[in-house]
């Protein structure tokens, strides 16, 4: 028999920033986060930036990297019109810090970049969209299972990675179990056209 996948859900990664890119976010970030309270959302114990990050002139340089990465999506997903950065902020995640499951409504693509992650600082975790598919829990035989039998993915944080992925995916962030803060930076990318 020929076997057939479908419904496969799309998530980029790639590695774009150097050690002294985030060293220069980081330090912007920090500063920041110490002049602001912040805002609380799904995160917990953990800082949350006002999210108009991308207005500001000192993050054009990670702005242009986002638009990179959603023109090659545009273009790999056969999306018209062009893309248009809706919101994006700052997280830092001290230790036991955490983010709980959520997804980005009115948004098409989302994504984190990765400014600084240490080891054990929490994988992000996306489950499976397909919610009939917990309706059924066969017995599998020992062994590693196949990418598409998985209901869970997790990523670990690498400084200078950047992960995107559709809105609608269910995701979060396991507690931060290092001793030093992460931060990244989280964003959402409309169509223009479609919600402005």
């Amino acid at each position: 028999m020929n076997r057939e996948l479908y419904f496969a859900t799309p998530v980029y990664v790639k590695d774009v920033g150097t050690p002294e890119f985030n060293n220069q976010l980081e330090q912007n970030i920090v500063n920041w986060s110490k002049k602001d309270k912040g805002e609380v959302k799904t995160n917990m114990n953990g800082w949350h930036s006002t999210t108009d990050m991308h207005t500001k002139p000192e993050y054009k340089m990670l702005v242009d990297l986002l638009y990179e990465a959603q023109a090659f999506i545009y273009k790999d997903e056969l999306l018209d019109n062009e893309p248009y950065l809706g919101n994006m902020w700052a997280n830092i995640n001290p230790p036991g810090g955490y983010n709980r499951p959520h997804t980005h409504p009115n948004s098409l693509w989302s994504g984190v970049y990765y400014i600084k992650a240490p080891i054990n600082s929490g994988h992000l975790k996306i489950e499976d969209p397909k919610p009939c598919s917990l309706i059924s829990r066969p017995r599998r035989k020992q062994g590693e299972l196949p990418m598409h039998l998985w209901n869970e993915v997790h990523f670990q944080p690498v400084a200078g990675r950047l992960i995107m992925f559709p809105s609608w995916l269910n995701h979060c962030v396991d507690p931060n179990q290092s001793n030093d803060i992460r931060i990244s930076v989280s964003f959402n990318f409309l169509q223009r056209g479609m919600f402005v």
